[in-house]
């Protein structure tokens, strides 16, 4: 019975937990252009990156990469979290998205626009 109890608490308390969002950066090291993005999970974002270096399969990042994946390599491609988003424990995901819509715009007024891809 423990152990029943045990995981229904561990359950609820991962269902109320929610992973970091944010928004980060993807860094063309050899051109230096830039892909701003935001994530309701940076960990996903994260993972896309390092799944396709591990498997060597560009199209497994975002499609605006793929022509400079391709023709240089993924291993010159650094991801880089820009800011950790303060998320509310009552937010709603269309809140978060809002946010993190507004969050990305910032960020990417920051950068000179000829290098966004």
């Amino acid at each position: 019975m423990a152990d029943k109890a045990q995981r229904k608490e561990l359950l609820a308390r991962y269902k109320q937990s929610r992973p970091e969002a944010g928004v980060y950066r993807i860094v063309n090291q050899r051109s230096h252009r830039v892909l701003i993005g935001s994530s309701p999970n940076l960990a996903s974002a994260r993972g896309k990156v390092d799944f396709a270096r591990a498997t060597k399969t560009p199209s497994a990042l975002d499609h605006r990469l793929l022509t400079d994946a391709r023709q240089l390599g993924l291993d010159v491609f650094q991801f880089e979290v820009l800011e950790v988003m303060d998320v509310a424990a009552n937010a709603t995901d269309a809140q978060i998205a809002d946010d993190l819509s507004a969050l990305e715009a910032l960020w990417r007024e920051k950068e000179d626009p000829a290098l966004l891809y």
